[in-house]
């Protein structure tokens, strides 16, 4: 069964609900009696500076599959985050900007209201930044800020619907970021899922054999250490032992961009010219120990959207499973920093009980969200207001410039 998207008029999430609910990073984890929750999916927290309202979600779901928004105006989010591929992308590589391939793998964009870490490097602490982040980066969007925003302003729809939802006389580039992130948390939030029916008491919620998947998975499995919270992630970094996608050993485009991404993001030059795994957190602090870690991955809609890991190394939860059971891997840092998670351990799980784990991950992923992809409105030359009737004007989304000029 498939979910039909309803629009949400959500309240703030306040910090004693936050604490109550288990929003990552609101308990006291240092506790040696912690016992890590497994939650409701609570209200999604909604920033001060950007409410939620209708009219500003509907904007951004315009603009979230809207090209403009790029380089060359070929790409938008909804090209890397795909309703139809769990509002990521199902390759192991995202896709790029053209000319180019992407060199990690795409996280669905279904719940990400509730992380204060985003991208797998964590280096995005808001949606609102993500957004931006992404339109602009040189494998992703390749957007140029002044172009992207004056082609929002040679479009009369978003002159217009910018002016009723932010009452400004033109289009600001930055108030495009905030309409997506309110899209992606009103409208891209699953809630009543039946893992939160099975919280709530609903013992009919899930089968008999998800349960044995939740007794292994805050149990034996010990899933429950790094996956909880509302949305099952800690938010915080790791080195796994993920092995090295092949694509950047045997394709040449992959191998460009890994190499951009080592010079771009600043790293020494004997480390560009030696290394051939994803240094994950180490980019973003310089810090040897933090080599090949990457931010834990929520779970709450993984049926949705193979394959997994940070370059997409495992098409199947059977697959990564069986790397969990056998304590995870080795890679390049876990042998050169000797920083692999020592959470990791050999668990031992039976074929019945890998199989209960795979069933509970499926179950709780809830039904899939579905949406039609819009139509996005069109460029048209900007005309002189005061010589257009008021027909004219109210067909093209103009009638406020008329008002304001006292036209009638």
């Amino acid at each position: 069964m498939k979910q039909t998207l309803r629009m949400l008029g959500l309240p703030l999430l306040s910090i004693v609900a936050m604490i109550t609910l288990g929003i990552p990073g609101a308990w006291a984890e240092d506790d040696p009696d912690f016992d890590p929750p497994l939650v409701p999916l609570p209200p999604v927290p909604e920033p001060p500076d950007n409410l939620i309202t209708p009219e500003k979600a509907e904007l951004g779901r315009l603009l979230y599959f809207d090209p403009k928004l790029s380089g060359d105006a070929s790409l938008g989010c909804g090209d890397c985050h795909d309703p139809k591929q769990g509002w990521g992308f199902n390759d192991p590589i995202c896709r790029g900007y053209p000319g180019v391939v992407h060199w990690r793998n795409c996280h669905t964009a279904v719940n990400t209201g509730y992380l204060s870490k985003l991208f797998w490097q964590g280096n995005a602490t808001s949606l609102e930044a993500q957004a931006k982040s992404a339109a602009t980066g040189g494998i992703s969007g390749n957007g140029e800020a002044d172009v992207m925003e004056q082609r929002l302003r040679q479009t009369p729809y978003y002159v217009a619907e910018f002016n009723r939802v932010f009452g400004t006389e033109r289009p600001i580039l930055n108030d495009a970021w905030l309409a997506i992130a309110t899209f992606e948390r009103a409208m891209l939030t699953q809630y009543d899922t039946p893992l939160d029916r099975h919280l709530e008491g609903d013992d009919t919620a899930l089968s008999d054999e998800a349960k044995l998947g939740l007794e292994l998975f805050t149990g034996k499995a010990n899933c429950i250490e790094c996956h909880n919270g509302p949305v099952l992630s800690d938010e915080k970094y790791y080195n796994l032992g993920v092995p090295r996608p092949y694509e950047w050993e045997e394709t040449g485009l992959n191998t460009i961009t890994y190499r951009f991404e080592l010079y771009q993001k600043g790293v020494h030059e004997d480390y560009y010219r030696e290394f051939k795994d994803d240094l994950g957190l180490y980019f973003t602090t310089k810090r040897p120990s933090d080599m090949g870690k990457f931010r834990t991955q929520p779970l709450r809609y993984l049926a949705y959207t193979a394959p997994y890991m940070h370059a997409g190394q495992f098409y199947t939860l059977e697959e990564v499973i069986d790397f969990y059971n056998d304590g995870g891997g080795d890679n390049e840092f876990t042998e050169r920093a000797g920083n692999k998670t020592p959470i990791l351990k050999p668990l031992n799980l039976s074929d019945e009980e890998k199989e209960a784990l795979v069933i509970f991950l499926e179950e709780i992923s809830g039904e899939e969200i579905v949406m039609p992809v819009p139509k996005v409105p069109t460029y048209e030359a900007m005309p002189d207001v005061a010589g257009l009737s008021q027909a004219e004007a109210k067909r093209i989304g103009l009638e406020f410039y008329l008002a304001a000029q006292g036209i009638e």
